[in-house]
């Protein structure tokens, strides 16, 4: 189902424009942050579907704003995709254990970002996560 609301926390402005655009035409709204911190407040203040973030961000980590998310009630729930250019399997085996619920690469595979998306998506996922 389109019309999300989704999050892109990306500091890389070409990366964040592709995404945002990806996203925008299957049918999605987005908003975007460039840091850990300001994904934090976007969070809290806007309440998106979903959050598509990259794991190294300049201050605050990827994974260190995924571990505020999970550690506050509100958040614990909210799908977080990890969006990273770090493709070796040893690197995606260390992301998926900081918790995100799915993995995203970066060049993007188009198809596979937009059914990774909408599979995180789903209603079954939502409130999935103890």
């Amino acid at each position: 189902m389109a019309g999300e609301l989704i999050l892109i926390v990306e500091d890389n402005e070409q990366n964040r424009k592709v995404t945002r655009d990806l996203l925008q035409v299957h049918g999605y709204r987005t908003i975007e942050a460039e840091t850990g911190e300001d994904a934090i407040a976007l969070v809290t203040v806007c309440a998106p579907a979903l959050v598509i973030m990259d794991v190294r961000l300049p201050g605050m980590s990827g994974v260190d704003a995924l571990a505020q998310l999970r550690a506050a009630p509100a958040t614990r729930a909210l799908p977080v995709l990890a969006f990273t250019a770090s493709v070796m399997p040893e690197d995606r085996s260390e992301v998926m254990a900081a918790g995100f619920d799915a993995f995203l690469s970066k060049p993007i595979d188009i198809e596979l970002f937009v059914q990774t998306v909408a599979d995180a998506l789903k209603p079954s996922r939502s409130g999935g996560r103890p």
